[in-house]
Parts: structure tokens; C-alpha cells; sequence
């Protein structure tokens, strides 16, 4: 008879619960049926979700959130254990000592003078790591190892060209980047007139996404230099629009009217409305 996982520490009850989830004979269905790659989309969705109750300053969301996104550790480790690869306590101590392996200042003895030098540390850690990593496999570290792809596009954008830039390669003055924008931007134009009147989704359609692409990329990189991160931005830009445009929403409510009851006219002047009155409640 299994035992009552209600006994156990937290951490051992939960992976107890996991354990008997992917119990081929008693457990529920649609967790056994899993695997890495199809548990792998809900663990990044659980990640996100821990950064929006941080975003929203929500503790116990982020306490429940959390608990979701180690719960989704735990089903990959509980994958693994099942082929016989590795399972949680391997986890943890493959983490534990890469910890105490970065931190040399705190478990060693060497000695760091601030933050900004231990960010320069922690970085020749990982770059020894990824180099040892390059020679086991035989071929020639790159300043980009290690940049995963299955990033954020913009995320994994402003990685690649923090790599770059430690290695020199790199815009010397942050008003170049507004040239290469403005440069960008007329060869997305050009190939927008290009593909006008095209409805197929072919080469025009192509060459109209590598320019927008190439646009989004060099904004990114003037995010890097002002030093904004660019989701972050890009996260704000979305709340402020939905802010704004459940205003519209209200104030046609108010008529007893629906947005696809209004013309665009109109719901641009209610969105510079919205905007007054954001402006006027922060100066008040």
C-alpha cells in the first residue's frame, strides 16, 4: 500500500504526489501520456506567470505561481527518473554545485570588491564553462555559446548582442543606432512598396519580414544601450494599450455602444481622451 504522502516533508510529499501522477497503472491519464517536449510549453507559460505577479507586486499569487513552476521541475525530473537519467536530487546537487563552483568569494577564498565585480566574475565562470564545453565536443568556443534558441525573440536579441559587444563588436556612439534605424526603416518601405498588391504570402511577403525583423533587432540594440530591457518595455507598451483601450470600451459603454459600433475617427479621439486623463491623474 503506498504510503500517505500528507506525512511527508513538503518537498518529498510533493514528489511522492508526482510520482504516483505518472503511476502507469493508477495514476491520471493525461500526466502519464506527458513528456519533456510537451510539458516544456506549460513550463515556460509558468515562468511568465511568476513574472507577472511580480510585475503586479501580488505575493501570495507569486508564493502560488512559484509553486506551479516547481512543480514543473519536478514533472521533468520525474520524466528523467522514469528513463532512468537523472531525477530531482540530482537536480539539486548538480545546481548546489554549480553555485558554490560561481561563487568562489562566498565558499572559497577569493575576494570580489562590489556587485559590479562579481558580475564580471560570474561571467568568466560561465564563459570557462561554455570554453570547456566547446573543447569536449571538439570544436572552437564562440563569444555566442551558450545564447539558448528557445529564448524570447527579443530576449535572446539583446543576448546575442550583449556577446558581441563584450568581444568589441559594437556601436561606438548610441546616436549611430538612430541612423541604422532610420536606415532600416527605409528599406522596410522599400520592400513594402515592392510587395504592394500582393496578396500571396511568397518571396515579397519574405523580404518584408527579414526588414522588419532587421528593424526590430537594431531596436533592441538601442534598448540595450539605454539600458532598457526591451521586454520589459515591450510589457509596458502592452499594459498602457490595454489600459487605454478598455477606456475606449468604457466611455462607449457609456452611449450603450460596442467598438465595432464606432468608426475609427472615433475611437482615436476617445483614445487621445484616454491619454488626457492619464496625463492629467499623474500630474495630479
Amino acid at each position: 500500500m503506498a504510503s500517505d504522502p500528507s506525512s511527508e516533508r513538503p518537498i518529498d510529499r510533493l514528489l511522492t504526489i508526482m510520482a504516483r501522477l505518472r503511476d502507469p497503472v493508477n495514476g491520471c491519464p493525461w500526466d502519464i501520456e506527458q513528456s519533456f517536449r510537451t510539458v516544456a510549453p506549460h513550463t515556460i507559460e509558468e515562468a511568465y506567470e511568476v513574472a507577472d505577479a511580480i510585475e503586479r507586486d501580488d505575493l501570495p499569487a507569486l508564493r502560488d505561481e512559484l509553486g506551479d513552476l516547481l512543480f514543473q521541475v519536478v514533472f521533468h525530473a520525474q520524466i528523467a527518473r522514469e528513463r532512468g537519467a537523472f531525477d530531482f536530487e540530482a537536480v539539486a546537487a548538480a545546481i548546489s554545485d554549480k553555485m558554490i563552483r560561481r561563487h568562489p568569494h562566498v565558499f572559497g577564498e577569493a575576494r570580489v570588491a562590489d556587485a559590479a565585480a562579481q558580475t564580471v566574475r560570474w561571467e568568466e565562470h560561465k564563459a570557462a564553462e561554455r570554453a570547456a564545453e566547446a573543447a569536449a565536443e571538439g570544436r572552437a568556443a564562440s563569444a555566442l555559446d551558450g545564447v539558448i534558441r528557445g529564448l524570447p525573440g527579443l530576449t535572446r536579441a539583446l543576448k546575442l548582442q550583449k556577446r558581441a559587444a563584450r568581444v568589441g563588436f559594437d556601436w561606438v556612439e548610441t546616436i549611430d543606432i538612430l541612423d541604422k534605424i532610420e536606415e532600416e526603416i527605409g528599406e522596410l518601405r522599400v520592400e513594402l512598396r515592392a510587395a504592394a498588391g500582393s496578396t500571396a504570402r511568397g518571396p515579397a511577403h519574405d523580404r518584408v519580414a527579414d526588414e522588419l525583423g532587421d528593424l526590430l533587432f537594431v531596436l533592441v540594440n538601442l534598448a540595450r544601450r539605454l539600458e532598457v530591457d526591451p521586454e520589459g518595455a515591450i510589457r509596458g507598451a502592452n499594459a498602457k494599450f490595454e489600459r487605454r483601450f478598455h477606456r475606449i470600451e468604457a466611455l462607449l459603454a457609456l452611449q450603450n455602444r460596442a467598438p465595432t459600433d464606432a468608426s475609427l475617427e472615433e475611437m482615436e479621439a476617445l483614445w487621445q481622451q484616454a491619454k488626457r486623463e492619464e496625463r492629467e491623474s499623474t500630474a495630479s
